[in-house]
């Protein structure tokens, strides 16, 4: 996410950090350097131009060519900047007292709106509230459905009737979740391949019927200016409340991202990473400029982490070390943890001082996991928890019933060795208090 993006403007910020007096005349090469960063995202020319004025204003008075640190003055300078073009602060959902509140999810087709609706149902479930799906996009063949599939794989209800009347089928919604006692209905919208009067008209009627406490505007964050235009014609007829940014996870320049809030003056409320229905985060302006800045995210790792980890395992786990019991069983509960805090390149782009070209060429297999994963599965639970009983004939049928080599077997019991070597070593260095990270 913001990838290249983050890489590029990483390329400018090092030659700051690096002058030990700042001029005017640096100060302006190096913005122009900004400015070319942003264009090649893709980012509006006149926003473009307007940050890099307002970076310029602030950059060439007396308090950053006086300073001690110029260069980090400047960084600092417009890491604020970046923060106000995105929003300053999080946006989230509002909600009313009149039950059920409506949300609705604007767009073209194939911006992920009903892949959205499912991923937004999730996230207000886990935040305490019982949605309702609503299937009213009735032009695109399978959108039912599809919106079904989602509902049924997170035990959510999905409301949808036969006909064309999208008006008629979000009215009979409200009254379903009246009845069934739903706080909260998404309603799928249809959309078209670019904007027309009719798909406007239909959202306009929707919009009538359900007086909805959000309308948010979906948008592919892979379009770049497209997104931006789209954009405009939806908030000229919806004024919609805020956007969400989907396909976060692809070759996105971010350009969408630093257009859309600064073209609308409308939050981005939420970014879509991924495929998978948990893969959808909150956006915040303050973490996000540090991640395209290269500063990471350390807010935002320690709630995944939270999120991941179980008190009461790691409490077990703790207990565990203290006694240097530590085993196999332990230690693939602990790589599953992990696994459920998302893909390890992302959580690598969330610490600072990670250089964007150092992980970029540094390939994470994530397939690794999942063989050591299938290696422990093989073993019984007795070898499990005494990993020095696993002989030579052993390994050939652990690494036959996992389908990976003797070799990859003896590597993960050696690694596992000194890895018990090394949280022993901590335990005697912190004098038997508590370890660190929780261990």
């Amino acid at each position: 996410m913001f990838q290249e993006l983050s890489e590029k403007f990483e390329s400018v910020l090092r030659r700051l950090r690096g002058q030990g007096r700042l001029t005017e005349a640096n100060i302006s090469e190096a913005l122009r350097d900004v400015r070319r960063v942003l264009l090649e995202a893709d980012v509006n020319y006149k926003i473009a131009r307007q940050f890099i004025a307002d970076v310029e204003k602030r950059a060439v008075g007396q308090e950053v060519l006086k300073s001690i640190t110029p260069g980090q003055q400047v960084i600092k300078i417009i890491y604020d900047e970046l923060c106000k073009l995105l929003g300053e602060k999080e946006a989230p959902l509002l909600f009313s007292n009149r039950l059920p509140n409506a949300i609705m999810l604007v767009g073209l087709q194939g911006s992920g709106k009903t892949t959205l609706a499912g991923k937004l149902a999730r996230h207000l479930r886990k935040k305490g509230r019982n949605p309702l799906l609503v299937a009213a996009d009735v032009h695109r063949p399978a959108a039912i459905q599809q919106l079904q599939v989602i509902g049924k794989s997170l035990d959510i209800q999905t409301f949808s009737e036969e006909g064309r009347d999208v008006p008629a089928i979000c009215r009979h919604a409200i009254e379903h979740a009246r009845k069934n006692m739903l706080d909260t209905i998404l309603i799928d919208t249809a959309g078209r391949l670019h904007v027309d009067d009719e798909m406007m008209q239909e959202v306009r009627r929707v919009k009538e019927t359900v007086d909805p406490t959000e309308i948010l505007f979906v948008a592919d964050g892979m379009t770049g200016q497209d997104a931006v235009n789209t954009a405009q014609a939806f908030l000229q007829q919806l004024d919609f409340s805020g956007a969400v940014l989907t396909k976060m996870d692809g070759d996105a320049r971010g350009g969408a991202a630093l257009s859309i809030r600064a073209v609308t003056q409308k939050p981005i409320k939420f970014l879509s990473v991924g495929e998978k229905l948990d893969q959808l985060e909150p956006f915040y302006p303050d973490r996000m400029a540090s991640r395209i800045l290269g500063m990471g995210d350390v807010v935002s790792l320690v709630e995944k982490a939270q999120e991941a980890v179980n008190a009461d395992q790691a409490f077990r786990l703790e207990k565990k070390l203290r006694r240097q019991e530590f085993d196999l069983e332990d230690f693939l509960e602990q790589l599953q943890q992990v696994k459920k805090m998302g893909p390890l390149q992302d959580i690598l782009a969330m610490l600072p001082g990670v250089q964007n070209k150092a992980f970029k060429s540094m390939q994470v297999d994530e397939r690794a996991l999942i063989r050591v994963e299938a290696m422990i599965h093989s073993m019984t639970l007795a070898e499990r928890a005494n990993p020095s009983i696993i002989n030579g004939s052993r390994r050939k049928r652990i690494a036959a019933g996992s389908g990976v080599t003797v070799q990859e077997i003896n590597r993960l019991l050696n690694q596992f060795e000194m890895m018990k070597k090394m949280i022993k070593m901590m335990k005697h260095k912190s004098g038997g208090n508590r370890l660190p990270f929780g261990f």
